[in-house]
């Protein structure tokens, strides 16, 4: 069976893209200016007030990844060792790349990919008018297609969630938050123009799903 580890990276769009109307539903309860905050950096949780910024997968085979990203320059290069692929477009580009190499694997992996990327990979898909060339919320009990690690961990909800930076933690795995990054950054980089930064980011949560996803499939996976 072949596998890939999927994530992604999202990022709101600005408030003021939005209708009056709009701004007023997403707003209504925001009371204060903390309020605000707070809802406008959520608004990267919801496909239908954010986009995708960078698509990531990565072979825990081979450690072999492909990244997905958006930039303002069109980008085709590999990491120095040549196991990683970066390709940047705009968002539609991306999701159409993402359907074409999605199809080559038996099994996808993801942590939290059933309550967060996988339907946000199919509504945006939706939204830009992408066709989808396999179901990515396949029957939720069994692994053998889609392996969401948050859901192996918490067996379906048995034992408490936790983020991927603790679970890493725990199993004594590098977690990705090391390094100074985390997706409340997006925005910031998005605006400073570091898009090589995002790919990067997205590219050690890949790591390390992958790593914990080789503890599940040798210790958990009975």
């Amino acid at each position: 069976m072949s596998h890939v580890v999927l994530d992604i990276e999202t990022l709101g769009f600005p408030v003021e893209s939005f209708d009056e109307t709009q701004q007023k539903y997403l707003l209504k309860f925001a009371e204060t200016d903390a309020d605000r905050v707070e809802t406008i950096q959520k608004l990267s949780l919801y496909p239908t007030t954010a986009q995708i910024i960078a698509i990531g997968m990565l072979n825990p085979e081979t450690n072999r990844a492909k990244i997905l990203f958006q930039s303002d320059d069109k980008l085709d290069y590999h990491s120095d060792n040549e196991l990683v692929h970066f390709i940047s477009g705009d968002e539609k580009e991306i999701v159409e790349q993402f359907w074409l190499d999605i199809g080559h694997y038996d099994q996808f992996v993801t942590f939290n990919g059933r309550a967060f990327d996988c339907p946000f990979l199919m509504m945006r898909s939706a939204i830009l008018q992408v066709l989808p060339t396999r179901n990515l919320m396949p029957y939720r009990y069994d692994a053998s297609i889609h392996c969401d690690l948050l859901e192996q961990f918490t067996f379906y909800g048995a034992l408490r969630k936790f983020n991927l930076d603790f679970y890493c933690k725990s199993f004594g795995i590098e977690s990705p938050k090391t390094h100074g990054v985390t997706g409340l950054d997006m925005k910031q980089l998005t605006e400073e123009k570091r898009f090589r930064e995002i790919a990067e980011y997205n590219l050690r949560d890949l790591h390390a799903t992958a790593e914990l996803f080789r503890r599940w499939e040798k210790f958990l996976s009975v």
